[in-house]
């Protein structure tokens, strides 16, 4: 498999820019920090003591299957970084993005996956992630035939104040897998949600 073609972006960018969700007809975005506003990281969440496992090669994400939510996706698609420096998001409600200009899932990293809560008032496909538990797990079924399994090990809740830009987008030691929404209330003002949803997984088995 061809390695995927993508640089690192410096943090602050990817957190500035991450994760747009359209609520109803609106197309309103949910934002977090924007670039050079990085919020100082939250204090670290218990990582789960289930073995992990070695990192694979590079090969891009195909479908997602979450089924304690009962997520079962098709395509993944790719997301890059819009003209306006934003990230690009899924066209619809039940489509998963990939973040290209990260890790793929399987290699040392945290890869992002991204997903609507809501679209055009259908559930998005991450509408349930905050129900996501440690111990859950997350399949990514990849390119190369590969399914990697991740372990849910937290799930939390940041308001975009406060968001914590380095334990979600910093490097790791192992391959890790990061699931972002958005959620908590919808501020009908400003036309966004006030927090974000991001649940962290380790590599844990093939």
């Amino acid at each position: 498999m061809i390695r995927p073609s993508w640089r690192r972006w410096p943090v602050p960018l990817v957190v500035g820019t991450l994760i747009g969700v359209v609520l109803a007809a609106a197309l309103t975005a949910c934002a977090v920090p924007p670039p050079g506003k990085v919020a100082s990281p939250a204090p670290p969440s218990p990582v789960s003591s289930v073995a992990e496992a070695p990192p694979l090669a590079p090969a891009k994400p195909a479908r997602l299957e979450i089924p304690a939510i009962g997520v079962r996706t098709g395509a993944i698609v790719d997301l890059g970084l819009a003209g306006d420096g934003t990230l690009e998001v899924p066209h619809d409600a039940v489509t998963t993005g990939w973040f290209t200009g990260g890790p793929a899932p399987g290699e040392v990293g945290p890869a992002v996956l991204a997903g609507h809560v809501d679209y055009k008032k259908v559930p998005g496909v991450f509408v349930r992630l905050k129900e996501l538990k440690a111990g859950d797990e997350a399949l990514v079924h990849r390119e190369d035939g590969i399914t990697a399994v991740f372990t849910v090990y937290a799930v939390e809740r940041h308001p975009k104040v406060s968001f914590p830009t380095e334990k979600v987008y910093g490097d790791t030691t192992g391959p890790e897998l990061r699931l972002i929404t958005c959620g908590g209330d919808f501020d009908s003002s400003t036309g966004n949600y006030l927090d974000n949803v991001v649940a962290f997984a380790k590599l844990t088995r093939v």
